[in-house]
């Protein structure tokens, strides 16, 4: 893409109403823009990134077995009076009525929608175990929407939920997204801790949030400090191999760690003090399994082998691709801006021709970027007749991992400058050195 073609409204200052890295650098970027409040525009460099995040989100859940659907933002309150949520779930719900007074309701999570499609369509316990995720857009009406997109009224969720005979395989299901969790995570580049938590209005007596160390994190987490250096589980894990999926989960809680909510001082403190983490962290991803909760009073249940119905047993299983996106540059960013990891950069590359109309620079950024994107290499060309610090400026800032510099004194010595963004390293490279190191 060319940055002269490309919709990238940079701002050079500050905006005064970000409190925190990750909106100040979101808007600074050009990704988002603030519609209302806690309601965003996502952008097209913001929404690459989202989309990024989104496709590896799909793929570790499509390898864990989980079936993707699509269920609208809009649900009827009836469905939640049938679970008896409606009243108890507060004023974060956006309640409305149709043209028809009907009762209706902007989605803030979808127990109630996905347990009535399960209804309608399962009877035998031979069709189980069953999980059924979307990503959507969810609306809670925050008393106080802050942060950006780490804490808005409207938000992009990933939501799984799975059915089960019997504790036994909810159990299992349960594992099954605890180790998809871990393996989403570490492909974004983040380490999250699988903490013991609070199940809040979603319910159930199991529930796990994965955390991020962030010192502008929400809440305060404690936990033992070798979880940092836990080894992710293998792209090869074999799913329906419980032993396999429970030995992950036992090693990933065998450790300390826990929210603020659950947090247990007395047993924190035998935890010894060089391995203890009190720590500020930002909520990534939240599993839950309750149970009957939602399947006993809306009679979802199937035929048991034993003849006799049986209410399903259910867990939920959230990850907030849109949240991610600012807890991905609380985690990774200097003084001149954000600093993507590979996997979710919106692209690879900066190109900057820093003598824009001069025919060396023009001819060997022309080459470049077209044997770069024959290669399969996302570019962003700084193609602009603009000064080169302010090309400098705008790389730094939307925080590429490579950017590649052609200039004409380099030129003349048969080379161009490549930087990584995240070490600051710098290569004088010919031309085709720099494009073997991009296309390795």
């Amino acid at each position: 893409m060319r940055l002269s073609r490309y919709f990238l409204p940079i701002l050079k200052e500050n905006p005064k109403e970000a409190e925190i890295v990750s909106h100040r650098l979101m808007l600074r970027a050009g990704m988002i823009r603030q519609e209302s409040a806690g309601i965003y525009a996502w952008l097209p460099l913001g929404l690459k990134v989202l989309n990024k995040i989104n496709g590896i989100v799909r793929q570790e859940q499509n390898r864990s077995g989980a079936v993707e659907v699509l269920m609208p933002t809009i649900q009827s309150a009836d469905l939640w009076r049938e679970s008896g949520r409606y009243d108890d779930y507060g004023k974060e719900m956006l309640r409305i009525k149709d043209r028809h007074e009907r009762d209706m309701l902007y989605g803030p999570t979808n127990e109630e929608m996905i347990t009535e499609i399960f209804r309608a369509y399962v009877r035998s316990y031979k069709d189980l175990p069953l999980n059924l995720y979307h990503i959507q857009w969810k609306f809670r009406d925050e008393v106080r929407p802050r942060f950006g997109v780490m804490r808005g009224r409207e938000f992009l969720m990933k939501d799984a939920y799975s059915f089960d005979l019997d504790y036994e395989g909810a159990r299992h299901a349960y594992n099954k997204m605890f180790v998809a969790y871990l393996r989403t995570f570490k492909r974004l580049g983040l380490t999250a801790i699988p903490m013991v938590a609070d199940t809040g209005p979603i319910g159930g007596n199991l529930s796990h949030e994965f955390i991020v160390l962030a010192p502008t994190g929400e809440s305060e987490v404690f936990s033992h400090r070798d979880y940092l250096s836990f080894d992710t589980p293998p792209a090869d894990i074999d799913f329906d191999d419980k032993a396999a999926v429970q030995a992950v989960v036992d090693k990933w809680t065998s450790l300390y760690a826990a929210t603020d909510e659950k947090h247990d001082a007395a047993a924190f403190a035998q935890v010894p003090a060089e391995a203890q983490v009190s720590a500020r962290g930002i909520e990534v991803g939240h599993i839950f399994y309750f149970g009957t909760k939602y399947s006993a009073p809306m009679k979802a249940v199937v035929n048991g082998p034993d003849g006799k119905e049986h209410a399903v047993h259910m867990g939920s299983y959230g990850i907030g691709p849109s949240r991610l996106v600012a807890a991905l540059i609380e985690a990774n960013h200097d003084e001149n801006g954000i600093i993507w990891p590979q996997s979710v950069a919106p692209f690879k590359v900066g190109l900057a021709n820093l003598k824009v109309g001069d025919a060396a620079t023009d001819a060997a950024c022309a080459d470049l970027y077209a044997k770069l994107g024959k290669a399969g290499v996302d570019v962003l060309y700084d193609d602009r007749d603009e000064r080169p610090g302010a090309k400098f400026a705008t790389l730094d800032l939307i925080g590429l991992p490579w950017q590649v510099v052609v200039g004409p004194k380099g030129l003349a010595e048969g080379k161009v400058e490549v930087k990584n963004r995240r070490t600051g390293e710098r290569q004088s490279l010919t031309p085709e050195a720099a494009l073997n190191l991009l296309t390795a």
